[in-house]
């Protein structure tokens, strides 16, 4: 009799690698116009606005405008403020996170707060990121996410027993969702499910080095097998021979790169492991049907002001 296996997807392994400290929040209101600024930090966090209009800032890039219902979310803990107004940066007052009573008076700006420990680094699926998105979930999509966010602001407005216990779980559900927009909009964590796990390490290789000139032998390395055992496998779990995988992944993130501005085909070719510009035009060729110019003159998205630092994603 086989043992059957649920897959461990990525997502999942990603949140639960993040957990070398307790993740913590809080809930912020304002009256007025000013805001708070949170400074760079080792930890991954993720703000969602619940009352009045706001503005995300940073030190490079223009101020983006929130509403209600938007969430903002920071992969490496990047400096960056939410203010009432489209301010300067550094005119916010830095936050201070501590347990605060809930305001006596009606607020006119509300928003929480929520953070995660990075002490092992950023993980590898999210270092492709914007340093801070800004983006309007799909509430259609993710139906629960209005009553776990109200749950949250509920247990930090009125904290209870075993209120530590489930502010973790309700956060765990929100960054769940956030994980989710940020692989349907950036391809963020964008590898095949697996249980065999010498072959997840062998992916993960694949995808975090696409530049690398990868052999058969090395991945087998990796995965602790011999070239054939894992050449049989990996086809098995991934449906591709590992070197017809590892082509299809550059040119997938040679794709993604050729969206964003200010990369040339010669940097983009170099970044997934070509050696020059016209073995990777070529290629991509051959996979897309068109040549790199083109397919970035179709795919582009308008300009959003130079931000480089900054992205809002819209809802989809």
């Amino acid at each position: 009799m086989r043992a059957s296996f649920a897959p461990v997807d990525m997502i999942s392994a990603m949140i639960d690698s993040l957990r070398v400290g307790r993740a913590n929040g809080r809930r912020v209101t304002e009256t007025g116009p000013r805001g708070l600024r949170f400074p760079a930090m080792s930890r991954m966090g993720f703000h969602v606005l619940l009352t009045g209009d706001g503005w995300l800032l940073t030190h490079d890039a223009e101020p983006v405008a929130l509403r209600p219902g938007d969430v903002v979310f920071t992969a490496a803990g990047a400096e960056h403020g939410i203010s009432r107004s489209p301010g300067r940066l550094a005119d916010l007052p830095e936050v201070v996170m501590a347990d605060l009573p809930p305001s006596p008076v009606p607020v006119d700006f509300e928003f929480l707060c929520a953070t995660y420990p990075i002490d092992r680094g950023v993980p590898a699926a999210l270092r492709q990121l914007p340093d801070v998105v800004a983006f309007t979930p799909d509430y259609q999509r993710h139906p629960q996410l209005p009553g776990v966010v109200e749950m949250l602001r509920r247990d930090y407005t009125d904290p209870g027993a075993g209120s530590a216990a489930q502010q973790a779980g309700l956060i765990d559900v929100v960054l769940v969702t956030i994980m989710r927009h940020l692989q349907e909009r950036y391809d963020a964590s964008d590898r095949p499910v697996t249980t065999d796990p010498g072959v997840a390490e062998a992916l993960r290789a694949m995808h975090d080095r696409p530049d690398r000139s990868w052999t058969v032998e090395q991945l087998g390395g990796l995965a602790g097998m011999s070239r054939t055992t894992f050449t049989r496998r990996f086809t098995a779990a991934t449906g591709t021979p590992p070197m017809a995988y590892l082509t299809d992944w550059r040119l997938r993130s040679g794709a993604r790169l050729l969206r964003q501005p200010d990369t040339t085909v010669a940097s983009v070719a170099r970044r997934v492991g070509y050696a020059n510009a016209f073995a990777f035009a070529a290629a991509f060729r051959r996979r897309f049907g068109v040549p790199p110019g083109r397919y970035r003159a179709a795919n582009s998205p308008a300009p959003a002001g130079g931000a480089t630092s900054i992205t809002r994603a819209g809802g989809r």
